[in-house]
């Protein structure tokens, strides 16, 4: 016979423990869809539950859903999330934490909590379409300046970068597009470079394909990967992990369409090494890249001198750690530095680190790198592909380290009033660690 339930459960009996519990629903929702990772969902929504006294609560993420439990063990209540994979939105992220820190200081009530976040849910990008696809265009012209490229590659880049951030915008508009929007935009991008090189003259399409594509490439979601599965979360990381090589497998695809369908109609090309560009030239493609991941990652606008900032020096960093260190240790020792000071900067500003450490590791990951790998085994250049290969695990592995070591190393505390079971109430503060928002 089972035990009768314990007088007072809140989570079935109690109207308060209802509206907590969907609280706890739709912020494990709405954070998942800011591209929040597995542990620092879980992490953030087990520190709210206890703040809002559910202190039998339970909560498993995946790339494609969420579980939560509530309740004893035998009389446990789980609910299953079913939610698309989706990318890194700073902009909420930063809304949401600011509706987390009311809650638990006693600001705001649960209900109202509740109405914030379905506001900042349904609330659109704070930039329109038209300044999206140009911020993609400028994205992708700095990044062929980062590959070495030319005057030619900085303009065909571009050109491919807005042509990508066309079909990104048709794509969130329609299911059917998003699940093969990455080969299309692959097949295009590598279609018109090498037309372009066929047509006006020979320079380097390769490096202008990959800028075109470079926001695609899954390299945020690879170093996630490799982070969760050195953080024993073994499902969530592994079925990353097998998402970024299905997109990688599909650019590939979608890349050597294209070349091989350009080719046929117009013939073989010839590629040539860019011409070199002045130093400052650099500086430019830097500030271009920061200002694109403003948008792109659809930050409040507040942030962009912040954002930009943190490319900049994760940049700089990056190239001098790399040049002493080799590019291992490097990678390493670049990113422990951004997840530190993002932490610095969050616990200065009571902000999420997320804001500042997203747009300096996008600077960092090997997604590049695992184009390459798979193009070179395309070309049946096995042993180039299989050392990239390894060179693009290695550095995902030693940007997940540095990340780990930096969140031991210092982690934000923020400061909560203490809760019972029936809600927030006033009292003594307490330190409460918070859980990188990444």
């Amino acid at each position: 016979m089972m035990p009768t339930p314990p007088q007072g459960w809140p989570y079935q009996r109690n109207p308060a423990g209802r509206h907590e519990v969907r609280f706890l629903l739709t912020m494990a929702r709405a954070l998942h869809t800011a591209g929040t990772t597995a542990q620092r969902l879980e992490d953030s929504l087990a520190l709210l539950a206890r703040g809002l006294g559910l202190t039998h609560a339970q909560f498993f993420s995946t790339p494609t859903s969420i579980m939560c439990a509530f309740g004893e063990l035998e009389y446990q209540e789980t609910h299953l999330l079913r939610l698309a994979p989706a990318g890194p939105n700073i902009g909420r992220l930063s809304k949401l934490d600011r509706v987390v820190s009311d809650v638990l200081n006693g600001v705001i009530s649960t209900p109202e909590a509740l109405q914030a976040v379905e506001v900042i849910e349904a609330e659109p990008s704070p930039y329109g379409t038209l300044v999206t696809i140009l911020a993609f265009g400028l994205g992708s012209a700095g990044i062929a300046r980062f590959l070495g490229g030319g005057v030619t590659e900085i303009a065909v880049g571009g050109l491919l970068g807005i042509i990508t951030g066309t079909l990104e915008t048709w794509a969130e508009r329609g299911r059917h597009l998003a699940r093969v929007y990455e080969p299309i935009a692959a097949f295009l991008a590598a279609f018109i470079a090498t037309s372009v090189a066929a047509l006006l003259g020979p320079y380097a399409p390769t490096t202008a394909i990959l800028a075109g594509i470079i926001v695609l490439l899954p390299g945020l979601v690879l170093t996630n990967a490799v982070r969760e599965l050195a953080e024993r979360h073994l499902a969530s990381g592994t079925a990353r992990l097998a998402g970024a090589t299905m997109v990688l497998l599909g650019l590939i695809f979608g890349v050597a369409l294209g070349d091989r369908t350009a080719t046929a109609l117009f013939g073989s090309v010839r590629e040539v090494a860019p011409a070199a560009l002045p130093w400052w030239t650099m500086a430019i493609a830097i500030a271009a890249a920061g200002a694109s991941f403003v948008v792109i990652l659809k930050a409040e606008p507040r942030d962009t001198g912040w954002i930009m900032g943190a490319c900049a020096v994760s940049y700089l960093l990056a190239g001098s750690s790399v040049r002493l260190a080799g590019p291992e240790l490097g990678l390493f020792l670049a990113a422990m530095f951004d997840g530190v000071a993002a932490t610095m900067w969050g616990r200065w500003r009571d902000r999420p680190q997320g804001v500042v450490l997203v747009p300096g590791i996008l600077m960092l990951v090997p997604g590049s790198v695992g184009f390459r790998s798979l193009n070179s085994l395309l070309e049946r250049n096995v042993i180039a592909g299989v050392q990239t290969a390894f060179a693009m695990v290695l550095a995902a592995t030693a940007l997940s380290a540095g990340l780990l070591v930096a969140t031991s190393v210092a982690e934000g505390r923020r400061r909560v009033r203490r809760s019972s079971g029936a809600g927030i109430r006033t009292g003594e503060y307490r330190a409460v660690r918070m859980p990188p928002s990444m």
